[in-house]
């Protein structure tokens, strides 16, 4: 068959989740509590429908017949994430060998179905037992997070060749102390500077430990979320607007992970308002040092922003919107069950800002992906959901991917969010972005359109 978009040799498929999400049984085995854990057990009413962490879809239990499921799908590759509770229940201390068995058949199982396990070591799930302390404000959570690295290196490294330190580090930082959107809920954003602060120490201090390993053939890096940001119009104040957005969102990670540097324009800002996180000489080396070997881009919708029409509520908590407001672009197009805009285009600006901003590290899409609400409406006779608009979202996303790549962009994979539909956080289920169907009665796993449609782009390389 002749292809239109051919991808490179060697391309990693496949799909990302979270140990959180997909794991379930949050009391079983030994498992210490996530803050997630703990979150519901105070505040279900701030979960979509009451649903919490428990009702995940029990990879735990039935990891086996899952990644059966992923080899029918062709999947050369699979990230997801060690959760640090059920390892070490308290974030510090004994190894909970239960975990360590779980682990260890995952990634055989995974290895021996031709699926390269991609791990990551912390996705949104402190231990509740860290946060108690401060989470990642207290430094000394940092090295607990430090150790609790060096045994998942020491425990799996053999096997896993392809580690990241964080998912999406700013959503902890954002989340848990400027929005409301995780746990503990701080309107802060001192805190959450040095939440982010700390969390790229946490990182940097990973990799040094993974670099005395010597490894052969591993290679560790860090997954983003990356939102490129397009400001209203080409007015100097609103490419003010969207350059400061941009050094928040984006920069404020991306330099530190892969250059070892914080942009000096966002240190002189964070300066003027007095919100330099506490910092040491020390430590400003230990991020020269330790830069990541490969990027995770996490891309799901653009930023639009202009100058501000307002001044900030001088009582209003300080926020990063304090220099910009969202743009709301007339005619966009929209997902209207999550509320985002869907931009193809923004996948290939990202990836050629990495090429020309970030000596074309090598990269990989590590998310990207489409929740719709009640896809059993578009359930056959047959009993397969018919899910063509989350094909359209895919395609259409591959082929601004696959320019990139033809102009020299140094991308290594696709991985969608998500396999099966999965538990999202105080969302719950209310949107689905699964290749797998899931019921939530039965548990029942059954393959949608969309993943048909995938087996097909994986074993063809392309489309």
């Amino acid at each position: 068959m002749d292809l239109e978009y051919t991808f490179p040799r060697g391309f990693w498929w496949g799909a990302a989740a979270s140990a959180p999400q997909t794991e379930g049984a949050p009391y079983e085995d030994n498992k210490g509590k996530t803050v997630w854990d703990y979150w519901y057990e105070k505040e279900p009413n701030r979960f979509f429908n009451g649903v919490g962490p428990e009702n995940a879809f029990k990879f735990y239990n039935n990891y086996e017949e899952d990644i059966k499921l992923m080899k029918k799908l062709n999947f050369n590759s699979y990230r997801t994430s060690i959760s640090w509770s059920r390892l070490i229940p308290g974030g510090v201390g004994e190894v909970n060998n239960k975990a360590v068995e779980f682990y260890n058949n995952v990634i055989n199982q995974l290895i021996e179905n031709g699926i390269e396990p991609f791990l990551n070591l912390f996705h949104f799930d402190m231990p509740m037992e860290m946060q108690k302390i401060g989470g990642w404000e207290n430094k000394e959570v940092v090295e607990a997070y430090t150790n609790y690295a060096k045994i998942c290196f020491k425990l799996f490294g053999d096997r896993v060749k392809k580690w990241t330190t964080f998912n999406e580090p700013i959503g902890p930082a954002s989340g848990g102390y400027l929005y409301g959107s995780q746990y503990p809920g701080i309107v802060n954003f001192k805190k959450a500077i040095q939440v982010s602060f700390n969390t790229m120490i946490a990182n940097a201090k990973a990799i040094k430990e993974y670099k005395k390993m010597n490894i052969k053939d591993g290679e560790i890096g860090i997954i983003l979320n990356l939102s490129p940001v397009y400001p209203r119009s080409n007015n100097l104040s609103d490419l003010r607007a969207g350059k400061v957005a941009d050094l928040f969102f984006n920069r404020s990670f991306i330099d530190p992970a892969v250059k070892g540097v914080y942009p000096n324009e966002l240190v002189e800002i964070l300066d003027n308002y007095s919100h330099l996180p506490n910092y040491t000489e020390d430590e400003i080396n230990l991020l020269k040092d330790n830069t990541v070997d490969f990027l995770g881009v996490n891309y799901y919708q653009p930023r639009r922003v202009k100058a501000k029409e307002n001044m900030p509520n001088p009582y209003a908590p300080f926020m990063p919107d304090y220099f910009y407001d969202e743009y709301i672009m007339p005619g966009r197009r929209m997902n209207p069950y999550r509320g985002w805009e869907i931009y193809e285009k923004g996948i290939y600006d990202i990836m050629i800002d990495i090429k020309e901003n970030y000596n074309n590290i090598p990269s990989y899409i590590s998310e990207n992906g489409m929740g719709v609400e009640n896809e059993e409406r578009f359930l056959n006779k047959n009993g397969v959901i018919e899910d063509d608009y989350r094909i359209d979202f895919i395609k259409s996303h591959l082929k601004w991917l696959h320019k990139a790549i033809n102009e020299g962009c140094n991308c290594k994979g696709y991985h969608l969010w998500t396999f099966i539909d999965n538990w999202s956080w105080l969302n719950a289920y209310k949107n689905r972005y699964g290749l797998v169907s899931l019921d939530l009665k039965t548990g029942k796993r059954t393959i949608k359109e969309s993943g048909y449609w995938y087996k097909d782009v994986i074993k063809n390389n392309g489309f």
